[in-house]
């Protein structure tokens, strides 16, 4: 895989953006300061921007070498939140926040596209508008419907967005690139189990949750491995 030059010569200093933000994890809709953290970033390379679509977003706005006078425009996008679990690694930019880490590596993502971000701003050896949307509340807060709903699209008109995420199974300077959904995605919902309470001689008038309860668990597991198709 070829780096482009200017890309590698800014390595470090990039790395050193992605250790500041996995010191510092933020959980969905409060990425406050790695809102922060992506706009100084921005406002230095000259990239104006715009703030608050999603609550926390970021959007970075690059235009090419036409000033984007083509009309032409696509979306870069990166998450920036982190999961609400505990760090163990021991490593000096291990998260200083007590039950977050940023364990999905978001963290990277944003690095990856400031350093992209830095090379558009320097270069422009392109037609059109590149918009760098920075997103908030990926892991199960919705931020990207949050962000449309407040208007990134009207506001920002494009014609294609892409998104990418890291996978350590992938062979390093690989890409895996699949037509139509790639990932599944889950969907939540609460059942809610009323018990009765009751006396230890008397069973039968009371109502027990937990076998109700168990017998769900074991019912709904079947709905997937006995009555769908599996492919």
């Amino acid at each position: 895989m070829n780096v482009i030059d200017s890309i590698v010569t800014q390595a470090a200093s990039i790395a050193a953006v992605r250790k500041d933000i996995h010191a510092h994890p933020e959980l969905c809709f409060e990425e406050v300061r790695t809102a922060e953290v992506v706009a100084q970033k921005l406002t230095e390379w000259g990239i104006p921007i715009h703030r608050g679509l999603g609550k926390t977003g970021v959007v970075g706005i690059v235009k090419g070498r036409d000033g984007g006078a083509s009309g032409r425009a696509i979306g870069l996008r990166a998450d920036m939140d982190a999961l609400p679990m505990q760090e163990f690694n021991t490593f000096a930019h291990a998260s200083k926040h007590q039950g977050k880490m940023h364990a999905c590596g978001h963290d990277g993502h944003v690095a990856m596209l400031l350093a992209a971000a830095q090379h558009f701003a320097k270069h422009r050896n392109f037609d059109g508008t590149v918009y760098l949307i920075f997103q908030p509340a990926e892991e199960g807060g919705g931020g990207a419907r949050v962000m449309i709903e407040d208007g990134l699209f009207e506001q920002f008109p494009m014609q294609a967005v892409y998104g990418m995420h890291n996978w350590p199974g992938m062979p390093v300077g690989t890409f895996a690139v699949s037509p139509g959904p790639v990932m599944a995605s889950t969907s939540e919902f609460k059942i809610t189990i009323r018990g009765k309470g009751g006396h230890a001689a008397l069973p039968h008038t009371g109502i027990d949750p937990v076998p109700i309860a168990c017998q769900m668990v074991q019912t709904f597991q079947t709905i997937i491995s006995r009555n769908k198709k599996p492919v």
